[in-house]
């Protein structure tokens, strides 16, 4: 079920977020290594990290679900704990109130017995029994046993389920509405700390903005996994950021802005510290060459030539220099053996050019031009030309032709009707797909169709900072999500392109990616068309809005 609840035993004030040392691990691969970290009372913490992090395996171990293999885990939560994994599983035939009533376990759990006390007042209204109502009433009311079943509504509501029927079988809801559902009642069941994974999935803006007021206004402590950077903004006080390559955990204050700037001056640290290293190496450089064109010097000379106290200066001349040389060397070799690394060079798409010799293409005509289309009932557009150095943002409901749009502008997808022309330098970063060579390796798959061999394109492939020297000879079919875009990404900036056509760019991408994304984009000065469920690139987007829905074109 979706939801696990802690049972009440202490008062709030008592609860309690803490991971020591911990390390989880999967066969023989580790996920986390020795993570220690401690989340207050009443923090909103947002955990963030590339996909296959590990980000849900530390959701799971806080809700106790998974164990540690070492190290210790303490969780304390005297008002509850609920827990929204990303993949659900529910039993067969369950019912919507069953969905709810396991939600509400503990509440339902305490209202029995609150029943039970009352009942057992009617034989005996000492002291004890009176104190032991007393104290159940009060703890159901803290809970807010009371008006549970009015915040189960009111998060259907807001989570655009109104008037949900409780007898309706889960099964027959779509994918989306059961988890909005499984969402709902974790939140109806107003534990004290919330672990939430991805709950802005399969949520409209509208259901969005009521859980980010919702999550503001929880009382508890909320540790939710989500890639919605406004989300982020809107809620988080701290993030946590889990990191890869050392498996552990890090933990930013000030929310996610906070986040930004932090990472941003260690970049900026990074970059002076390289640069630093450069220059000190170049300095020993020299100071070895001086002291060898000294020494060659008076070598040259030979003692012949000096005589007396010159002879005895020339001695010591030359003790010195060879001294100042060994030490040279001696540093040099120590900043060689310990060198800082390359920081990763800037995502930066880049225009083709026009060829030596070739007319300039007039700047007014279309470089994708779009008349009559018609698609197998998924698509009708009378007419679309983009220009060059347009910004076309193109949104609209799942299953409105947004994809199927950008598939008929990059050529992948021929229509039924209506004629497409399109730029000679197009590139185009597709939604979701699976590996056409699983086997092959992630240089190969960046290099396919480049001249040469793929061993030619690692310096250009590592110089992004995407992938590791380790990761270069991974199939491409072990690969998460995240990864498999990452490749895609990184043959899009290395190739000069006239017409960039990005099929939600930012899925499965670490925000910090996606920020850097938002960057290169900034500055790109041809032509691009975005569709984008992503609310902060959205807001940020200067450029032409179209709108469709149903395959057809509503606004722009």
């Amino acid at each position: 079920m979706p939801v696990r609840l802690s049972s009440p035993t202490a008062s709030r004030a008592h609860s309690q977020l803490t991971l020591e040392e911990v390390t989880k691990r999967y066969d023989d691969h580790v996920v986390l290594d020795r993570v220690s970290l401690t989340v207050k009372p009443g923090e909103k913490a947002g955990v963030i990290g590339d996909n296959g992090s590990g980000k849900s395996t530390l959701l799971r171990l806080i809700a106790g679900v998974e164990s540690a293999d070492n190290g210790e885990v303490t969780v304390a939560a005297p008002g509850g704990l609920g827990h929204l994994p990303q993949r659900l599983e529910l039993p067969a035939g369950a019912t919507v109130r069953d969905v709810l009533d396991q939600a509400f376990a503990d509440l339902r759990d305490l209202e029995r017995r609150l029943h039970a006390a009352e009942a057992a007042l009617a034989g005996d209204d000492g002291p004890g029994r009176m104190a032991e109502l007393g104290n159940l009433q009060a703890e159901f009311e803290d809970r807010g046993g009371y008006e549970a079943d009015a915040r189960a509504d009111a998060a259907l509501h807001g989570l655009g389920l109104p008037g949900l029927d409780r007898d309706r079988a889960v099964d027959t809801l779509s994918g989306g509405e059961r988890s909005r559902l499984a969402l709902a009642a974790t939140l109806a069941a107003a534990p004290e700390l919330l672990l939430l994974d991805e709950p802005t999935n399969d949520l409209d803006d509208q259901a969005v903005d009521w859980l980010e007021k919702r999550l503001r206004e929880h009382r508890g402590t909320v540790v939710v996994i989500t890639h919605d950077r406004a989300f982020l903004e809107a809620v988080t006080t701290t993030i946590l950021e889990v990191d890869p390559d050392r498996r552990t955990v890090n933990r930013y204050g000030d929310g996610y802005q906070g986040y930004l700037t932090a990472k941003a001056a260690a970049r900026a640290r990074w970059e002076r510290e390289y640069q630093d290293h450069l220059a000190e190496i170049d300095r020993q450089e020299t100071l070895a060459a001086n002291a060898g064109r000294m020494l060659a010097t008076i070598a040259k000379k030979g003692p012949w030539a000096f005589s007396g106290s010159e002879h005895h200066r020339a001695r010591s001349s030359s003790s010195a220099t060879s001294s100042k040389a060994r030490n040279a060397n001696e540093r040099l070799k120590r900043l060689q053996d310990n060198p800082v690394p390359r920081p990763p060079d800037p995502l930066r798409f880049t225009v083709s050019l026009t060829p030596a010799g070739e007319p300039a293409a007039d700047p007014a005509a279309p470089l994708a031009e779009a008349s009559g289309l018609e698609v197998d009932g998924r698509l009708r557009l009378d007419h679309l030309s983009v220009t060059a150095g347009e910004r076309l943002l193109i949104t609209g409901p799942n299953g409105a032709g947004k994809s199927t749009l950008l598939r008929v502008l990059a050529g992948d997808l021929e229509p039924d009707r209506g004629t497409v022309t399109r730029a000679a330098h197009t590139g185009w970063l597709r939604q979701d797909e699976l590996p056409k060579q699983p086997r092959r390796s992630v240089l190969a798959e960046f290099a396919d169709g480049r001249p040469g061999h793929p061993d030619e394109y690692t310096d250009e492939l590592l110089a992004l900072g995407l992938f590791r020297r380790s990761e270069l000879g991974l199939p491409v079919g072990s690969l998460s999500v995240g990864q498999r875009r990452r490749i895609d990404l990184a043959r899009l900036v290395t190739r000069p392109v006239d017409l960039l056509l990005l099929d939600e760019p930012t899925n499965h991408l670490s925000p910090l990616l996606v920020e850097e994304l938002e960057a290169a984009l900034a500055d790109y000065t041809g032509t691009v068309v975005v569709v984008t469920h992503d609310r902060r690139m959205r807001r940020a987007f200067t450029g032409t809005h179209m709108e469709l829905a149903a395959g057809r074109r509503v606004t722009g």
